[in-house]
């Protein structure tokens, strides 16, 4: 029989690959970006994967041992330095095109994001221990904050003038 103590421990198994899949990914993509600031973008990303794998161990370890869920001290940086990274994008690109692959690869990344979001959301609403449901619905949220930095970047790569328009609203009124 499965029980709720199993089923956790399966969760977190999970969640430990989906963060270890996360930063080879991070990684790979890393080491084949030219630009220095892309680089650093996803070196940045498999950095937080790291993390996050690390408390997810922890947990597991503790609920495999005590049999319950332990308060946990995760703190999420809610994308601060994703954003700074981007600013310093923005500043550095000045309407240069990107090369094919850095937008592939950052369209990989935000759905890898997303299911990571969606994924600790659904684990968020099943859970049974409150430490638990906030563990996960913080996670779900820096993922979901990772993926709208990431789809910032990408539509300013995209189409740098019309994110442009989009973001800062200029007066077009010709006054």
């Amino acid at each position: 029989m499965v029980t709720e103590h199993d089923k956790t421990l399966e969760v977190l198994r999970i969640a430990i690959q989906m963060e270890t899949d996360g930063k080879k990914y991070y990684q790979m993509v890393s080491q084949r970006c030219r630009n220095p600031v892309f680089k650093e973008l996803f070196h940045s990303l498999a950095d937080e994967e790291v993390l996050h794998q690390q408390e997810f161990e922890e947990i597991y370890n503790a609920i495999r041992i005590q049999k319950a869920w332990p308060e946990t001290s995760f703190k999420p940086d809610t994308g601060k330095r994703l954003r700074t990274l981007f600013a310093k994008v923005t500043e550095e690109l000045g309407g240069i095109q990107p090369p094919a692959t850095h937008l592939e690869a950052l369209q990989v990344a935000m759905n890898m994001e997303n299911k990571t979001h969606d994924f600790y959301k659904s684990q968020g609403k099943k859970a049974i221990y409150d430490a638990e449901r906030d563990f996960y619905r913080t996670l779900a949220a820096e993922e979901r904050q990772h993926y709208l930095v990431l789809l910032d970047y990408y539509e300013y790569l995209k189409d740098p003038a019309g994110w442009f328009v989009q973001k800062e609203h200029p007066s077009l009124d010709g006054g």
